[in-house]
């Protein structure tokens, strides 16, 4: 009995010094430099595993959407192992551009962009374009202020921009949110995020005892009951 239960407060003690990593890497984050020095971008933590199981299965519906989107069921699979994600908004990048007329937007000055017609709302389409890039540049630079302290931390990390497609579209970022990138957390012994195969959603470990176990159980049903 004492084994195990220093394997259970092992257990715990790991999640809660994922939860205590995230809530500092939101601290670097959101400290980071901004276009302008304008406060636009905020970052919202998910590390509850029943919010993280619910963000996946909206990843793996989306990977149906868009025949490109198929990487979404693998990034799924991978977040799966996450103890927290990490999500960041830009709030601003498609409604009020930063009137600079650096025409990374393909407009020819800021007004324009103003009046351009954005993409619908709808299947298939992750962020609904055109975008300020001089304010969503401001994601990459929290993103990258957070990754930098996860490596100083000692937590193993991953950037996945379907997550943050995902978490808009389940709407739990703020309304006004026009891009988002995620960033997921562990602390296992393998890092869940690197050295990942191609189809690591087809033949991961889960997924293939999921399929034997289908497989197998109506015949074991059959034989014993």
């Amino acid at each position: 009995m004492a084994r195990e239960a220093s394997m259970k407060q092992f257990e715990q003690d790991r999640k809660e010094a994922t939860r205590i990593a995230a809530r500092l890497l939101l601290a670097s984050g959101t400290t980071s430099p901004r276009v302008g020095g304008v406060g636009e971008t905020t970052i919202h933590i998910i590390d509850d595993e029943c919010a993280i199981e619910e963000l996946c299965q909206t990843m793996e519906r989306m990977a149906e959407e868009n025949k490109r989107w198929g990487f979404f069921k693998r990034d799924a699979v991978i977040l799966r192992d996450a103890d927290a994600v990490l999500v960041v908004t830009s709030l601003r990048c498609a409604s009020d551009p930063g009137d600079f007329n650096c025409n990374l937007c393909g407009r020819l000055t800021c007004e324009y962009k103003r009046q351009a017609e954005r993409l619908p709302d709808e299947p298939g389409i992750a962020f609904r374009g055109p975008l300020c890039i001089f304010r969503a540049n401001n994601i990459g630079y929290a993103v990258d202020s957070m990754v930098a302290l996860a490596r100083n931390l000692g937590v193993d990390y991953g950037v996945y921009w379907s997550a943050g497609a995902a978490a808009m579209r389940m709407r739990t970022v703020p309304k006004s949110t026009g891009f988002a990138l995620a960033v997921a957390i562990s602390a296992i012994e393998k890092s869940p995020f690197r050295d990942i195969p191609k189809k690591y959603d087809e033949i991961n470990e889960a997924t293939m005892n999921d399929r034997i176990i289908k497989r197998l159980w109506p015949q074991f049903r059959s034989i014993y009951s």
